[in-house]
């Protein structure tokens, strides 16, 4: 698979199929995410992957309310026009069938491995994320590459305490997302939708579009 076709293709899944994820897949997939970039090459990313049907339903249990109080808020904006998206209404299914998908994959990293840059600006700190989420992308990629879905979540990480200790991750480590994986119910999208490349992209100002 090309790689451009990989990450065009590569979107959120929320419809699995019940097959079984296998060992072999994983770890070709996590021996290929390993080499996202990091600060300082402390590699501080490490993975949980949740196949016990009662731990499952545990994280699924944690997760509901979060995005309980999340659709709620969507629906009562919805009801001036009448509707809810679609998109979220699959993300409805997908969190009340949580529990189902094949594998969930808790992101954990060492917190002495993060070098957050922008902690003292007033504004929220998101640097220290760059030693992760490059790793996290490489793996929905090197998936995806096997014909393996994924649905990336952060919703569960404000519970981050009642699954450190259900999962019984140490002091030191903190959890930055939680990814489903499986096989896709219904294939992978065909054409996702995103900003045009002109609409993103600025030269020498931000006020100077690159390309017209």
């Amino acid at each position: 698979m090309e790689l451009s076709e990989a990450m065009r293709s590569t979107g959120t899944c929320r419809y699995f199929s019940d097959k079984h994820v296998e060992d072999e897949v994983f770890y070709q997939a996590f021996d290929n995410a390993r080499f996202g970039p990091q600060g300082g090459n402390r590699q501080p990313v490490r993975w949980i992957v949740v196949r016990d049907k009662d731990t499952k339903a545990r994280l699924a249990e944690l997760y509901l309310p979060y995005w309980e109080a999340y659709y709620a808020a969507v629906i009562e904006g919805s009801k001036a026009v009448g509707a809810v998206p679609a998109t979220v209404e699959s993300a409805n299914y997908f969190a009340h069938h949580l529990a189902e998908v094949p594998a969930l994959v808790v992101v954990c990293a060492e917190a002495e491995g993060l070098h957050p840059t922008d902690h003292e600006l007033d504004r929220l700190s998101v640097v220290g994320g760059a030693s992760i989420y490059p790793t996290v992308q490489n793996l929905t990629l090197a998936l995806r590459e096997q014909g393996v879905a994924t649905a990336l979540t952060t919703l569960l990480c404000a519970e981050e305490p009642a699954v450190k200790e259900l999962l019984a991750i140490p002091a030191g480590y903190i959890t930055a997302a939680h990814i489903a994986v499986g096989y896709p119910r219904d294939g992978f999208p065909r054409k996702l939708t995103r900003t045009q490349v002109n609409e993103i992209a600025f030269l020498d100002r931000f006020d100077a579009p690159m390309f017209s």
